[in-house]
């Protein structure tokens, strides 16, 4: 199923005329995660790709709950109101955040900054928050996986070589669970999908609240 969904997704810049295929995409995904897509083809979910720009600052006083809301929303609603009038399919957006002591952590900069988190995450446990928000015609909610990951001592030599393979440049905390940075991980409590960046559990409860089965039916394949 998700080879065959995997060639259901097209990049809004597509030209040639591909977007008028006879298939029929379920969602819109507001983001160029390359990771979002391929868990929804997990789920068998065929999406239209509509990354959007919103703002991404924290603001003072706001929490992480509050701040990962904020945004997987703006990004939705953002990805909503641009939609052609032949074209308002549900629209989901995601956003995820490290925390630890109060601190938020997105993605870094620079690979100095990378390797300031991961030191300064380096044999502690930290929180990691991904926000789903889904925008409809009749509907618009948004739901915060939470989950704790315990990363084992790292030296300085670890974090050099790793930040040097570029992976933690995009991602926040400066990991990917699902790369390399697995190897630093010595415990999850809660959601691998979510800590990729979009929780599984969470994003087919949206998606059946908006009426898409999930896993789909078979009228869908």
């Amino acid at each position: 199923m998700a080879g065959k969904v995997q060639k259901h997704i097209l990049n809004a810049s597509t030209s040639n005329g591909l977007e008028s295929m006879s298939w029929q995409a379920d969602i819109v995904l507001a983001s160029a995660s390359p990771r979002r897509r391929e868990l929804l083809a997990q789920l068998g979910i065929a999406c239209r790709i509509r990354p959007v720009d919103v703002d991404e600052s924290w603001r003072q006083k706001e929490t992480a709950p509050s701040y990962v809301s904020r945004l997987a929303r703006d990004k939705a609603v953002a990805a909503w109101s641009r939609l052609p009038a032949n074209e308002h399919l549900p629209v989901l957006g995601a956003d995820t955040c490290v925390t630890l002591d109060g601190r938020i952590y997105g993605k870094p900069a620079d690979e100095e900054e990378a390797r300031d988190m991961l030191a300064e995450l380096s044999g502690c446990t930290h929180e990691v928050l991904t926000a789903v928000c889904l925008v409809s015609d009749n509907m618009e909610e948004t739901i915060v996986s939470r989950s704790f990951v315990t990363l084992r001592t790292l030296n300085t030599a670890e974090i050099t070589a790793y930040t040097a393979t570029g992976e933690p440049l995009d991602k926040a905390g400066a990991y990917a669970i699902q790369g390399m940075g697995a190897v630093f991980v010595a415990h999850l409590d809660g959601s691998y999908s979510g800590v990729m960046g979009l929780p599984l559990y969470e994003t087919a409860a949206l998606l059946g609240a908006a009426g898409i089965a999930v896993p789909p039916s078979l009228e869908h394949t």
